[in-house]
């Protein structure tokens, strides 16, 4: 065996200028099948945190009941039917009970109580109607990283406190420490201060969406006791299915999973990663041609040594060994090469935590060094296989008489 190593290594070193050009071709593939796994999953990454990493994981509501009604038709009979009243909100009114037990699940890390409802937003002659969510103030970031979208002010709530988007900032001329009314659907008003101003990016929550406190909420809304829902993160969220099941079967409320209401999010991350699998397939099998069609002309080019060498009486396994050996050699040297040249350059791009809209979300660190190099060495080696046996058939006076 490490005679067979020298001779392919003699093989190898003899014809130098082949031999970079191969190991170079091969390096080009493997940096493609790196770069592209850090692409495809860094842009994952940061579709994901710009989408479901602000969202509530499991979400936990109140089945919203209609007030049953007894009428009685012509004849007499009973009926029974259901009246729509929009005033009444479903409620969830005994939650101290379940919720250290959610906050102890695996792979929870924050949950937030929350009440929810509509409202007109007043300053003088200007209104805006805006949805108002009342957190508790030592949450308002748990679901939601409003701390770091924050730009002006600060995301602390308490009484007397509104937190605010940009746009609707601008759309109403309001400025931090400004006094604005907002009147809840239920018709009850209060005067608040404009303490915080964020900007998410997206116009609909930088337009129509509002904070306020727990306490505040529950005044605004005349919920002295109940919450309207509770939102649920997650360590990871492709967990929120089991985790939604699980705190059903515990508090009997029906917990919904994010998944749920993104199905075209799910469909199209897939779809991506099976176009990022379909590239990295292609420069694999750019590597298999590269090396077999490179050892099948050494093979060509040999003739004469390896008859030499089968009249000598090596075995045919001998012959196979030194043309596999060459085609791992390659694979190993164009790897560790394609490897390295990749991990520096990736090096260049921002770090998943700097990610910036219009630059590329290339994460180095799904760059799948480990994978690429063990794929080209496997690949090289199958690629090698084919002049292997070839050569290995040679007849060794044909051979020699060349």
């Amino acid at each position: 065996m490490l005679y067979a190593l020298k001779i392919s290594t003699r093989y190898l070193t003899a014809s130098k200028a082949q031999t970079f050009l191969l190991v170079f071709g091969v390096a080009v593939g493997v940096f493609i099948f790196i770069f592209m796994s850090a692409l495809i999953g860094g842009l994952a990454e940061f579709i994901l945190s710009r989408t479901a990493g602000d969202l509530s994981h499991v979400t936990i509501e109140a089945e919203a009941r209609d007030p049953d009604l007894l009428l009685h038709d012509a004849k007499g009979i009973v009926m029974l039917v259901r009246e729509k009243d929009s005033s009444r909100e479903a409620r969830l009114t005994s939650t101290d009970a379940f919720l250290p037990v959610i906050e102890r699940l695996d792979g929870v890390t924050a949950v937030s109580q929350q009440i929810t409802g509509g409202g007109v937003l007043r300053r003088g002659a200007q209104t805006a109607q805006v949805s108002v969510t009342g957190v508790e103030p030592s949450k308002v970031s748990a679901i939601i990283d409003l701390a770091s979208y924050l730009v002006e002010g600060s995301v602390e709530l308490g009484a007397g406190k509104i937190l605010i988007g940009k746009r609707l900032a601008q759309d109403m001329n309001l400025r931090l420490g400004q006094s604005v009314r907002l009147l809840a659907d239920t018709g009850i008003d209060q005067s608040l201060v404009v303490t915080g101003i964020y900007e998410i990016g997206s116009g609909g929550p930088d337009r129509r969406q509002a904070y306020v406190s727990l306490a505040t909420a529950r005044t605004l809304y005349a919920m002295p006791q109940g919450i309207s829902k509770i939102e649920i993160k997650l360590t990871d969220l492709y967990a929120a299915d089991a985790t939604a099941r699980r705190i059903e079967a515990i508090t009997g409320l029906p917990a919904t999973s994010w998944t749920e209401n993104a199905a075209q999010l799910l469909d199209a991350l897939e779809a991506q990663a099976q176009t990022g699998l379909m590239l990295k397939s292609f420069a694999l099998i750019t590597i298999v041609i590269g090396v077999a069609s490179a050892l099948l002309l050494s093979t060509y080019r040999r003739r004469p040594e390896i008859g030499i060498m089968r009249a000598m009486g090596a075995p045919r396994s001998f012959v196979v060994f030194v043309f596999v050996m060459q085609g791992a050699m390659i694979g190993l040297a164009g790897g560790l090469f394609g490897a390295g040249v990749g991990y520096a350059v990736l090096l260049a791009f921002p770090s998943r935590d700097a990610f910036q809209p219009g630059n590329l979300p290339i994460d180095i660190a799904q760059g799948a060094y480990g994978v690429a190099i063990l794929l080209t060495v496997v690949s090289a080696t199958l690629a090698a296989i084919l002049p292997a046996r070839a050569a290995s058939r040679v007849d060794p006076v044909t051979a020699i008489g060349q």
